[in-house]
């Protein structure tokens, strides 16, 4: 369970934006719906912990984040996974390195069981010695999957995933979140202004306007 509790953050030219509370629990997945330029990324980099609140609270599992200080980033890992609009990858390491990097950022051990086991289940076990360079945009976007969920977090944030994709490659993003999800019993949480994945997730929280 996450919760957002008298958010709001004040942007460099001054505006301030206020986010109404909501409580995202367990096992479910939601839209963080909202025009384009609207908040939703703001507000899903202060529930990741990647950017700082003016003011409020974003507890997860009792643990309110940004009381964490130094230990922020190792919480980080082992409890959230993130899918980037654009990803990220260490282009000089393969995709199995990249996957160790992952777990060890948690404080985890290697566990190259675990990273066949993820690679597998998204078509990717014959990549993993393969440079992240190499792969095409449809490859990186399931690495993207496949390192949100290595270490088995408690929620998987997906941010405007399907922002460039035509309807086809929407259906079959979105598809691979919400099985992936399911299957290591995250909570899912995707900001989008893509009114396509209304079709595919039905717990909405909007930006302007509170939840619903």
């Amino acid at each position: 369970m996450i919760a957002i509790e008298s958010l709001a953050h004040t942007y460099p030219t001054g505006q301030q934006i206020h986010f109404a509370d909501a409580t995202f629990t367990d096992n479910e997945n939601w839209l963080i719906l909202g025009d384009s330029g609207s908040g939703k990324s703001t507000l899903l980099n202060i529930m990741t912990g990647l950017l700082s609140p003016t003011s409020g609270k974003v507890i997860l599992n009792q643990t309110d984040l940004y009381k964490l200080g130094n230990k922020l980033d190792r919480f980080r890992a082992q409890y959230m996974g993130i899918v980037f609009q654009k990803p990220y990858f260490i282009q000089s390491l393969t995709v199995s390195e990249n996957l160790k990097l992952t777990q060890s950022l948690a404080g985890l051990k290697t566990n190259n069981h675990r990273i066949l086991e993820v690679l597998e289940g998204l078509a990717l076990a014959d990549k993993k010695t393969s440079y992240t360079k190499d792969l095409s945009v449809g490859q990186l976007q399931r690495l993207s999957i496949a390192r949100a969920i290595l270490n088995r977090p408690a929620i998987i944030f997906a941010d405007e995933p399907t922002a460039s994709l035509d309807d086809r490659n929407t259906e079959r993003v979105l598809e691979l979140l919400i099985n992936q999800a399911g299957k290591e019993k995250a909570d899912l949480i995707v900001a989008t202004h893509d009114k396509r994945v209304k079709d595919a997730i039905t717990n909405i929280y909007l930006v302007n306007g509170g939840s619903q």
